[in-house]
């Protein structure tokens, strides 16, 4: 949710920045599984079928966003570096939580001319899986099962609240967020135009293809 300064900030300039709607995650007894759709609209005009939402931050970390896609890809960059000087300081790669914390830092830092974006991190570390949703001052909550972001969430929601297992597989875990982004793409006209995944385990991080996530799609609707 956007607080008061935000949304007055983001009626003032919603028409005017491009902006992704709707992504979740979901924490797996294995991994992390991020997802989201690919439009990026200006108020009611579709200004992109292929937005990217997912940024991969680390060797087994990601980040989704929703919001202005041109704060997204400045701050995707911007922690990537961030994240490459802590580990040269630290001479060890930073825990989810702590690339959290950086993120969670620069945003409020910026609270009075706040980045309109709603951020995912998600990615498994020495400590497991970990996903937090980070607002935008810089509000940073650890999620434990699920989350979703962007208009299309509630929708997004249904899906989740319904399917989702504390004991699922990061496989089982892709298809409720394929089916939970597929659910939103109906309802929201400003989320739709395909579906990102990326799975996140302690061995990999894999983006799923395009043809994967058909496959899961006919799956479901038979």
């Amino acid at each position: 949710m956007f607080g008061m300064n935000e949304r007055s900030l983001m009626n003032q300039y919603g028409d005017m920045v491009f902006k992704g709607t709707t992504t979740v995650g979901l924490i797996c007894r294995d991994g992390v599984v991020l997802a989201t759709e690919k439009r990026a609209t200006m108020g009611n005009y579709i200004a992109s079928r292929r937005a990217k939402k997912i940024y991969q931050i680390d060797d087994r970390v990601a980040m989704t966003t929703a919001g202005s896609v041109g704060d997204a890809q400045f701050l995707s960059r911007l922690i990537c570096v961030e994240n490459k000087l802590y580990e040269i300081k630290k001479e060890e790669k930073p825990t989810v939580k702590a690339i959290a914390t950086m993120i969670s830092n620069l945003l409020n830092s910026y609270r009075y001319f706040p980045y309109l974006v709603q951020l995912l991190i998600g990615g498994v570390d020495k400590r497991g899986p970990s996903m937090y949703s980070i607002d935008p001052i810089g509000g940073a909550i650890e999620e434990k099962d699920i989350v979703a972001t962007g208009s299309g969430s509630p929708t997004a929601y249904g899906v989740l609240e319904d399917r989702y297992r504390e004991d699922m597989s990061v496989d089982e875990g892709v298809e409720i967020a394929v089916r939970s982004i597929a659910s939103a793409m109906k309802r929201d006209s400003a989320s739709g135009d395909g579906i990102d995944v990326v799975k996140i385990t302690e061995r990999e991080y894999v983006q799923l293809e395009p043809e994967e996530i058909d496959e899961i799609i006919r799956k479901f609707r038979k």
